[in-house]
């Protein structure tokens, strides 16, 4: 295994155990990745438990999705980790989460966004340095066809290039980052966030 491939792999098990351990990814649920080289991503393998990962339980796939290590199966979303990497170079990691708040939060917002305002935490997104102004989640309904439903994603993306994630509604959280630790991070403002709006929510009677 090369020293690039090993610490990616170390990274992604870390990663694993940090989200199974914080309840946003369980069981076989979720799926991560990094770029293992310019047209190439490592990324768990299908049906694997994400607290328990272990050296093997990691794939290399080009920017098709398409495996290229015989007998290991990628995940299902493969694409849509590959699709992040097509479309920007400085990304390093793409994580997606199946939190109980990204999840109940996407089913109850009403259209294909949720507008974020005036959170401090904002700042933990790239490129965000205040928390005035408005961070824009889109939010794209779930498709059990990932071909089709990346086709829907990446107008958007081309679209707001600053896009620091999306939610799939009902499903969960796609979030990236030139890092590990950047993806990471996202993903700890976003569910933070994501709480916040739940709990305004339940305190105004169940209403954004």
């Amino acid at each position: 295994m090369s020293d690039i491939r090993e610490h990616l792999t170390r990274q992604i098990i870390e990663a694993g155990r940090f989200l199974y351990g914080r309840g946003w990814s369980p069981a076989t649920s979720s799926n991560y990745s990094a770029r293992l080289a310019a047209d190439r991503a490592l990324l768990t393998v299908s049906g694997k438990h994400k607290g328990q990962l272990g050296v093997d339980d990691v794939l290399a796939t080009d920017l098709a999705g398409n495996s290229l290590e015989p007998g290991k199966k990628p995940s299902a979303e493969t694409l849509l980790h590959t699709q992040l990497y097509a479309w920007r170079a400085e990304i390093g990691a793409v994580l997606h989460t199946h939190s109980v708040n990204a999840t109940v939060l996407s089913r109850l917002t009403p259209g294909d966004r949720l507008e974020l305002q005036d959170y401090e935490l904002q700042k933990a997104f790239a490129g965000v340095s205040t928390h005035e102004g408005r961070v824009t989640v889109p939010i794209f309904d779930n498709d059990q066809d990932i071909a089709r439903l990346a086709s829907q994603v990446q107008p958007w993306l081309d679209a707001h290039p600053d896009c620091p994630g999306y939610l799939i509604r009902g499903h969960g959280l796609y979030t990236w980052g030139p890092r590990m630790d950047d993806a990471l991070r996202q993903v700890e403002a976003f569910e933070f966030i994501f709480e916040c709006e739940l709990k305004e929510m339940s305190l105004r009677g169940g209403t954004r």
